[in-house]
Formats: C-alpha cells, sequence, structure tokens
C-alpha cells in the first residue's frame, strides 16, 4: 500500500491551483493519506485476494480528501467527493503476470480521479454517503465483506494510521524487504567469518503465507525483466548476498542476465510461517549453510529506522544523483512547511 504516491500529487496539483501554502498542502496531504491508511487497514489483503491494487483502491479517497480539503469544500461538499471517488476505485494486479506498467499508472490515475471527484461534488453533483459501508459500498463491492463506520474511523485523531508509514530502503517489493534486511546482516557475519559466497550451498527463507504468491512462486526464481525482478525474493535475496547490497543499480537493464546471482536464487527455498499481522511485518529470518558444514542462521525485523542522511542519500540517487539541482529541491521540500506558495518547489521539479 502506497500512500503518499495517489495523495501527494493530488495536493501539489490543487494547491498550486488554490495558491495554498506549503503547510496548507501538508495538511491536506496528511488528511489523505490518514484517510487511505485507514481503509486500507480496515480489510488487511482483502483487495489483493480478490486482485486488486490496494493503493488504487483506497488511494482515490485521500486524494479527494486532499482535494477537497484544499478547495476548501465543506462537509457536506466533501462527502460528496468521497462518494463520487468511489465509483472511481480501482486497479487490477494482473501486471504482477505480465510486468505491465499499469501498477506505475495506477497512482496517477487515482490522484487524477480524486480531483476530479472534489471538483465534481464543488460544482453540486453528489456521491453516496453509504459509499464505504453501504449494501453495495465499497467494502462490499470490492472487498466482500460488511463494515461498521467505526472500523475506519476508531481512535481518529488519536491512533494515527499515517505513523506506521515507513521509507522503504529497497526499491523491491516491501514482501521482500524483512529477508533482504537479514540478508545484509548474513553479509556481515560473513565477512567476520571469513566466508565465501561461493561457498554457500543452501538458503532457507521463513516467510508468511500471504507472500508465496506474490514474490516466492517457483517462477519467481528466474525473472526475465528488470521487473519480476523486484517481485522475486530469491532473486533480490541472491543479489544482497552477491553484492553486499540491493539498490537502484540492482535492478538496472539486463540485470536478470547475471548468471551468478541467478544461479544463486536456484539454491534458495521457501518454508511458510503463521504470522500475526500483515505480512509485510513479518521478519527476516533466514538459514544459510555453506560447504563443509558452516551455517548461519539470522532474524532481523521487518522494518528498520532510516536515518536522516541514509533518506537524503536515497532520494539523491533516485533523482540521478547529487547536483545543484537535486540539492536546491531537498531544501525545498525540507521547507515546505513554511512556504507562502508552492510555487518555487514546483519550479524545479
Amino acid at each position: 500500500m502506497h500512500a503518499t504516491a495517489p495523495v501527494l500529487p493530488a495536493a501539489f496539483a490543487v494547491g498550486q491551483e488554490t495558491r495554498s501554502s506549503g503547510a496548507e498542502v501538508l495538511l491536506a496531504a496528511v488528511a489523505g493519506m490518514e484517510a487511505v491508511c485507514r481503509i486500507a487497514a480496515a480489510a488487511p489483503h482483502a483487495f489483493h485476494g480478490r486482485g486488486l491494487h490496494a493503493t488504487g483502491m483506497a488511494g482515490v479517497f485521500g486524494a479527494a480528501l486532499a482535494s477537497a480539503r484544499l478547495m476548501r469544500l465543506d462537509v457536506d461538499r466533501t462527502v460528496n467527493a468521497l462518494g463520487i471517488a468511489g465509483s472511481s476505485a480501482g486497479g487490477l494486479l494482473e501486471f504482477l503476470n505480465t510486468g505491465a506498467s499499469t501498477k506505475q499508472l495506477h497512482p496517477g490515475m487515482a490522484a487524477a480521479n480524486g480531483i476530479l471527484a472534489a471538483r465534481l461534488a464543488a460544482a453540486g453533483a453528489t456521491g453516496p454517503d453509504t459509499v464505504f459501508e453501504g449494501e453495495f459500498g465499497f467494502f462490499r463491492a470490492h472487498a466482500d465483506r460488511p463494515l461498521s463506520p467505526h472500523q475506519v474511523l476508531g481512535g481518529l485523531g488519536e491512533r494515527w494510521e499515517l505513523l506506521k508509514i515507513a521509507v522503504k530502503p529497497y526499491p523491491c517489493c516491501q514482501l521482500i524487504h524483512a529477508s533482504l534486511n537479514a540478508g545484509a546482516r548474513v553479509v556481515e557475519q560473513m565477512a567476520e567469518a571469513g566466508l565465501a559466497v561461493d561457498a554457500i550451498e543452501s538458503v532457507k527463507v521463513t516467510v508468511p503465507r500471504e507472500a508465496v504468491p506474490l514474490v516466492c512462486a517457483p517462477d519467481k526464481a528466474r525473472p526475465r525483466t528488470v521487473y519480476e525482478a523486484k517481485f522475486s525474493l530469491a532473486w533480490s535475496l541472491a543479489a544482497m548476498l552477491v553484492d553486499g547490497s540491493v539498490g537502484v543499480d540492482t535492478y538496472s537493464e539486463g540485470c536478470t542476465r547475471r548468471t551468478k546471482v541467478s544461479a544463486l536464487a536456484d539454491r534458495v527455498r521457501f518454508v511458510q510461517a503463521r504470522h500475526e499481522g500483515p505480512a509485510a511485518t513479518a521478519p527476516g529470518r533466514l538459514t544459510v549453510r555453506f560447504k563443509g558444514g558452516p551455517q548461519l542462521r539470522v532474524e532481523e525485523p521487518a522494518t528498520t529506522a532510516v536515518s536522516d542522511t541514509a533518506l537524503s542519500a536515497k532520494f539523491h540517487a533516485n533523482v540521478g544523483g547529487i547536483s545543484q539541482e537535486s540539492q536546491q529541491l531537498e531544501a525545498q521540500i525540507r521547507a515546505l512547511g513554511t512556504m507562502r506558495g508552492i510555487g518555487p518547489l514546483l519550479d524545479l521539479t
């Protein structure tokens, strides 16, 4: 679930149009992302289980709410905006089987449809105020389950789902991250023990059941494209063990032709284990056996704190490296909350 991807573009677009301050844009984005997180958390795994992309499904509501806030719509029109947005919620997971670019399109489509929903509401169009819990509402239609408003609204203003958003340290599926954290620790232990990657005989990975079809299915071990590599736990973990790190360059064009990584990926095996809670929160557990008898056992948490320095480095890597322009952009982003208008930031993008 990517809450920022549909909400921030909508907030920036409408914020520029309404000449809102940086603080107003941030407040609208916070409201939108909290809505996305709560809607998704109310039905864990339900959308994926029906072949639906949660980012596109829940994201349109966050974009609509952020847009409505920046358009200064009253309560009734904001409710209508959410009701209208419900008819645009969508996104199929079939890209997982083909590598199509629709995954990247879904957040943009959710942002655009969220803005449109708010504009339609501002013009007087109406949407059902029972869009979430109604007989033919969002959750019954897309998650095949009834829902009470409390499941989404419980603890609102006291418990912030938004705070559970984590920075992705690796540019691949989140369900792989815990195993990569464990793999990084194995790399450290290999260096300390003088063990070579060529001596790895087998790697056993413990994974939650929900992760198997997405990143552990047998056909995932030998990805054919960059996109498929990002959804291959075996290949990504092998790249970590071979290279000692995983970053943007790991998934560069032609990466799947790396014979050393592919050969090690073939020696990765999976064991399913029960996990209470979302699959993305399961720890990474590895047992690595080496020729001659040695073995390493490691367990690492699914999420690790990302330092401000590491976050800055990730930002510059994602925009093509450190330059005068990227440094100016970083400074503007960090100052967003104090800006009277967001024009200077958008001028750099």
